[in-house]
């Protein structure tokens, strides 16, 4: 009798499984604005494709986020405030966020994967395949090991490992692996808490203030 409660038990458990699997939504993102771009991640079995679209649209908004205050800001100035500011709570997402990022945030939240809904410290899943792929590949031997070590005790977060990152934030520009980390653990898994009922999307643009107005034939600025 026992045998066959552990063969329906069993039999039970394989077929939810299966049900899960094939009613997993097929991710069918397909607005690249960044196909031209450089490929950053190499990892098997990952759709790199959408990953670096997160990427490059997280640097894109983020770049233009602090141009409104300083039009001379650069992505290691940006990379440094803005890595600083969450880690600490102070940051305000919706004011950051595209409307094209948001559609990726969409996108992302169909990843097989990727998303941990019982972990406290993040919603992201620290032992998905974007992990293990960033694990393996940061450059920086240090934060290597520091995040590989957080990792394999259960202790990642991103305080912890926020004090060596903002220490290295400039690493974020040549080692593309880092830089998804803090798009995804910073940036993304964040965008859980938003209401986006209430972002407006038309963000100001940032202001140049080399640029010198145009005047009336009066010599009056045209407004």
């Amino acid at each position: 009798m026992k045998t066959k409660m552990n063969l329906k038990t069993t039999l039970f458990s394989f077929l939810l499984a299966f049900i899960l699997f094939s009613c997993k939504k097929e991710n069918t993102f397909s607005d690249f604005k960044y196909k031209d771009k450089p490929a950053i991640l190499t990892c098997d079995n990952l759709n790199s494709k959408l990953y670096q679209e997160a990427l490059y649209t997280f640097e894109d908004d983020l770049l233009n986020f602090y141009k409104r205050n300083n039009a001379n800001s650069t992505l290691a100035q940006s990379y440094s405030q803005f890595i600083r500011n969450s880690i600490y709570g102070r940051i305000k997402y919706e004011d950051i966020i595209s409307e094209h990022t948001y559609k990726v945030f969409e996108a992302l939240k169909d990843e097989n994967d990727l998303w941990d809904a019982n972990n406290q410290k993040s919603h992201l899943n620290y032992k998905s395949a974007i992990i293990t792929c960033m694990a393996n590949n940061i450059k920086d031997v240090a934060l290597k090991t520091t995040f590989n070590s957080l990792i394999s005790t259960n202790f990642m977060d991103p305080k912890l490992f926020g004090s060596p990152l903002m220490a290295k934030y400039t690493n974020t520009l040549s080692d593309k692996y880092l830089a998804t980390y803090v798009a995804l653990d910073l940036f993304y898994a964040k965008l859980f808490d938003i209401d986006f009922s209430n972002v407006n999307f038309e963000k100001p643009q940032p202001i140049d203030f080399n640029v010198i107005p145009p005047k009336t034939p009066s010599g009056a600025p045209i407004n």
